[in-house]
């Protein structure tokens, strides 16, 4: 994915089950993903942010 925040980034996130981080992904029956747990980028823009039924929910 893109990082939201509009840096232009590749953001990858491990959804494998043996992979170690990795986020669980969920899709609700109106097709919005969300993923558990938040993203937090620790290079680059920093951004740290939930994505929850295909909305950026950004923490402070």
């Amino acid at each position: 994915m893109r990082c939201p925040c509009g840096c232009g980034d590749r953001i990858e996130l491990m959804i494998l089950r043996e992979a170690r981080p990795r986020w669980d992904v969920s899709v609700n029956k109106a097709g919005e993903p969300s993923l558990h747990p938040s993203v937090w980028r620790k290079s680059g823009c920093r951004s740290h942010f939930w994505v929850r039924e295909g909305r950026i929910l950004w923490c402070e």
